[in-house]
């Protein structure tokens, strides 16, 4: 591998473990990832201000700001545009949309930021960060990330609905089914031993074999 090609490497963050540290401009002033301590993060990247796909997205993060908060997680934008270019979107949003974008957004011309988080990926932009989302807990560790390409728009509901059940899993000890919605049946751990797997038909949850099981909350 040549050095050109070692500079191009993609570097990804990890699951499970601390998420890159940052301090960055933001049409808030400048913030550091250490702020959020205390508190769940959603970091995401778009590819540029002023495009129809990334407005679409920022409408809904906005619409859906305050239930974000609600569940005590906070949003942060990224793109590689300046300051001035994300204030002067925020503004046209508002004008053209009606829509008040509540949150902070990052100024990375740098490409810092976009680079830690592996946002920058050859293969769809040089210049560009891809629609990359980030879900930090209060200990400032990486619990889930989600990749979507430049020509698609992200479900915010779905980011809503992930960020409910990681909370879940962590208050309760237990595991989410697909398309798992509030007030649904959780996943009951599996035995660890095969004395706990005899013992599971005997333990009053939703019985369907050793290594399935569900309850409700």
């Amino acid at each position: 591998m040549t050095e050109t090609e070692c500079c191009k490497e993609v570097v990804f963050p990890r699951l499970n473990e601390p998420a890159p540290d940052f301090e960055a401009v933001t049409t808030h002033g400048t913030k550091k990832l250490s702020e959020y301590r205390g508190k769940w993060l959603i970091l995401f990247s778009h590819p540029a201000d002023f495009t129809p796909v990334c407005t679409t997205e920022f409408i809904g993060f906005a619409r859906h700001y305050e239930e974000f908060r609600k569940l005590g997680c906070e949003l942060l934008g990224l793109s590689i545009d300046s300051r001035s270019a994300h204030i002067a979107w925020v503004l046209a949003i508002k004008e053209k949309f009606g829509v008040d974008i509540p949150f902070p957004i990052i100024e990375d011309l740098s490409m810092s930021v976009a680079h830690k988080y592996g946002m920058i990926q050859p293969g769809a932009s040089d210049t560009s960060a891809v629609r990359a989302t980030f879900f930090i807990d209060p200990k400032g560790i990486l619990r889930a990330m989600v990749y979507y390409p430049m020509s698609n728009g992200r479900s915010i509901a779905e980011f809503l609905r992930l960020l409910t059940a990681l909370q879940t899993s962590d208050r309760h000890g237990v595991a989410t089914p697909e398309g798992w919605q509030p007030g649904e049946k959780v996943i009951v751990p599996p035995p660890k031993t095969v004395a706990e797997a005899e013992k599971r038909i005997q333990e009053g949850y939703e019985f369907t074999d050793w290594f399935f099981c569900k309850k409700e909350l």
